[in-house]
């Protein structure tokens, strides 16, 4: 079998911890000759090329160790995976995508290399980083990925005139939409929201925690979405705290306002539409987004669709700037 297929399956293994591992990436290792596998661990427990290895046992000397990311080579809550990949006498890595947090930047590469380990890089390197695309652009740039999630009819409604929108889409698209909120690190409304629809934010319909709650302003003592932080200012500052804070994937909620402000600001990474099979049938229905839009076709938002999936009922349409 080759490399690619390989590499397919230890992305496989790290999509099956993506809820777990934050703020470490979720990685998934794979030994071969033998298929021994592995993933990361939450917080505190080993990383996936360790896991992979002590499945391997002596098993693992003189074979290939494929990674979705480039092997850690500091001290951290655990040892460099550097060092267990070198003393358990692996003779060859391959990894998907370098680690771009400052403590590695290739320095696990170039370490295994002066070991002796052969090393290759960019085995499925696009379909690692559509993974990883949340921690990679957190180590990057200090700020989170954002996902702007939406909730609209067929006509591109999220709410009735007098405000009512329980429930515009059906049981399995609010699963999902749970699903993302629980793989967050932090969820974001605005205080207009929580005052006229005083919404939760918890992690209800799937499996995981809870997100920080995040609010636009300040949130009333006794809403439920307390306790929350409440932050002001510019978004590109409150991105900027959130990423100090080790949020790498925040959630955008809404409301109209919030979501408007965050797509003009360019600040978007990931589009998160639900659409249900109902019009409300006329012009006087709450839209996607408030405040002013493009003035001219030419100045038109274009993106590029990454997956279109049924949910019940309901469409989910995923896509990204272009």
């Amino acid at each position: 079998m080759t490399d690619e297929h390989h590499m397919l399956r230890a992305i496989e293994l790290a999509a099956g911890v993506r809820g777990t591992t934050s703020p470490n990436p979720w990685v998934g290792s794979v030994i071969q000759p033998g298929g021994y596998e592995g993933a990361t661990s939450p917080p505190g427990g080993p990383h996936a090329e360790v896991v992979a290895l002590r499945a391997a046992a002596e098993a693992a000397r003189g074979a290939t160790l494929y990674t979705t990311l480039e092997p850690c080579v500091h001290d951290g809550r655990t040892p460099p995976c550097v060092d267990a990949v070198v003393d358990a006498g692996i003779r060859r890595v391959v990894v998907g995508v370098e680690d771009p947090d400052e403590r590695v930047r290739g320095s696990g590469i170039r370490a295994l290399r002066a070991a002796g380990v052969a090393v290759d890089v960019g085995v499925c390197a696009g379909k690692v980083r559509d993974q990883l695309g949340p921690y990679l652009k957190h180590r990057a740039t200090g700020r989170p990925w954002v996902v702007l999630k939406l909730a609209a009819t067929l006509d591109g409604r999220t709410a009735a005139p007098d405000g009512s929108s329980r429930w515009i889409t059906g049981d399995a698209a609010r699963a999902d939409a749970h699903r993302l909120r629980a793989e967050s690190d932090a969820v974001i409304v605005g205080a207009g929201t929580v005052r006229a629809d005083d919404p939760a934010l918890t992690v209800r319909e799937v499996a995981g925690d809870d997100p920080l709650r995040v609010v636009l302003g300040t949130a009333p003592a006794g809403a439920r979405v307390q306790p929350a932080l409440e932050l002001h200012g510019d978004l590109g500052g409150v991105l900027d705290e959130l990423g100090r804070r080790g949020v790498v994937q925040a959630m955008v909620e809404g409301g109209a306002t919030v979501a408007g402000d965050f797509h003009r600001a360019g600040l978007v990474d990931r589009y998160v539409l639900y659409l249900a099979p109902a019009f409300f049938g006329g012009d006087d229905a709450r839209p996607l987004f408030a405040g002013a839009g493009a003035p001219t076709i030419a100045d038109v938002w274009r993106g590029r669709i990454v997956s279109v999936e049924r949910l019940g009922d309901d469409l989910r349409v995923e896509c990204s700037p272009a």
